[in-house]
């Protein structure tokens, strides 16, 4: 296996369970209990390692700007959190989590209450945080970041086909559901959740503000 290929997928996970880790700790300091954030069971959020990637990759050596990796950060991390929004209501009928409340927002999709955050840590991990997790990574045997990685590949496929047919049977009980109202839709998902399995709570938990998409009701009838 190419050791660049390695690399990167360690970087990958690593910044995810980071982002998964930030996350795990505002929830608990907001809401004074743990949640497992992100829709997989594991603890990583791929967001933020396709996140920290796109930046690595894109901005390349091109940072003497501090300003323009700043906004770059801003920019790619928006347009992924965009496109992730897009794509998880599109495929499972429901809108995960929504920024229509606050200022300065797009669609719900993204805020700039989000996006200045995005910079500052896409900024710190360019300058900062990279190149030390670059240096533990060298540090490590050949052999052993192959085994390391071989396990976390099959853990991290295993997670996803089973995660995606958790969310595939959630829209499809959106689906059976016979009523219009989107609120009573909701409700009777999230108790048929809570009787399931801890891995269907654990979206519950996860996303707790998700919505049923009016359209998906419109097109039911």
């Amino acid at each position: 296996m190419n050791n660049n290929f390695l690399e990167i997928f360690l970087l990958f996970m690593i910044y995810s369970n980071l982002g998964w880790t930030m996350e795990v700790i505002i929830t608990l300091i907001n809401e004074k209990k743990f949640v497992n954030r992100g829709f997989l069971i594991g603890p990583y959020c791929p967001i933020y390692g396709y996140g920290v990637l796109g930046i690595l990759f894109l901005i390349g050596d091109n940072s003497n700007d501090l300003l323009a990796v700043f906004l770059k950060s801003i920019l790619i991390c928006s347009i992924l959190e965009y496109i992730t929004s897009y794509l998880m209501e599109k495929i499972f009928k429901a809108r995960w989590w929504d920024y229509s409340n606050k200022k300065f927002n797009i669609n719900g999709r993204i805020c700039l209450e989000t996006m200045i955050p995005f910079g500052i840590l896409g900024t710190f991990c360019f300058y900062i945080l990279n190149p030390f997790i670059l240096k533990l990574i060298n540090l490590i045997n050949p052999q052993i970041k192959l085994v390391i990685s071989i396990i976390l590949i099959i853990i991290y496929i295993t997670d996803n086909i089973i995660s995606f047919n958790i969310m595939n049977k959630i829209k499809t009980t959106i689906k059976l559901q016979k009523k219009d109202n989107t609120e009573k839709i909701h409700d009777n998902v999230i108790k048929w959740l809570e009787k399931n399995s801890i891995f269907y709570k654990h979206i519950k938990n996860a996303y707790p503000n998700f919505k049923i998409k009016k359209t998906f009701l419109t097109k039911k009838k």
